[in-house]
């Protein structure tokens, strides 16, 4: 990926976005999780629990990795998982959203493929 140079603006709308999205994806986690206690009725069940809450961190610890060198991919995977709009980042330089939109435009013709 192109190392863009990032302006003080461009870096609040792009941690803003960001922050929305790690926010909605813990909230999701957090409320799977009281599900999942909530329906707990054996020592067994704590350990599923205690598995899915492990393999939730570790998946948002990997894609959560605020890198400005890897921010067109992670904005854009975001957008892909209707995390954010991409109207959100409207106001990044076009540098940046041409890489964004190539990269969406990449993925949705591949997962369009898998449709076929």
């Amino acid at each position: 990926m192109r190392d863009f140079k990032w302006s003080d603006t461009e870096k609040k709308i792009a941690r803003a976005a960001y922050d929305t999205a790690l926010q909605k994806e813990l909230a999701a986690i957090m409320a799977r999780f009281k599900e999942l206690a909530n329906a707990a009725n054996s020592p067994g069940d704590m350990w599923e629990i205690e598995l899915y809450l492990q393999n939730a961190r570790k998946s948002i610890d990997a894609k959560y990795v605020y890198r400005y060198s890897r921010l067109p991919v992670l904005l854009s995977q975001l957008v892909l998982e209707n995390l954010i709009k991409r109207e959100d980042l409207q106001k990044l330089a076009q540098d940046k959203l041409d890489a964004i939109d190539s990269i969406l435009e990449i993925n949705r013709n591949y997962l369009s493929a898998d449709d076929e």
